[in-house]
């Protein structure tokens, strides 16, 4: 998967895009790429990572894959702040995953200067 596009979406390969926040090597500098980051991370299942990148607050004990479940794809479909300046944001998204899609707006909030997934409202 090193040299495919990164399953995020954006045209760079895995090491490049969404691995090296994966990896620790650089944190994610926005709340959409966090969210991109942690789309990828469900499509790897890299549980460690998703739990590292979940606000405390929040954090499940745990996460439990679906594992026939397949993600085929990500869109962003708007943000709310969450840049460098900001300390908060959402993005809301549509991931799609054979036989559906699901449509959300997360919350995310920097924690210790770094960016964390909240919760998030399903939209449709």
């Amino acid at each position: 998967m090193t040299t495919r596009s990164c399953p995020c979406g954006l045209p760079r390969p895995y090491d490049a895009c969404c691995g090296r926040h994966h990896t620790g090597a650089v944190a994610a500098p926005t709340a959409e790429a966090l969210m991109r980051s942690r789309y990828t991370a469900f499509v790897r299942q890299d549980a460690g990572y998703l739990l590292r990148t979940w606000h405390p607050r929040t954090r499940p004990a745990r996460i439990d894959f679906d594992p026939p479940m397949r993600w085929t794809g990500l869109e962003i479909l708007g943000t709310t702040d969450g840049s460098a300046f900001h300390s908060a944001g959402t993005v809301t998204f549509r991931a799609s995953y054979r036989g559906g899609a699901l449509h959300e707006r997360s919350r995310f909030e920097r924690v210790d200067g770094a960016w964390t997934y909240v919760d998030g409202d399903f939209l449709d």
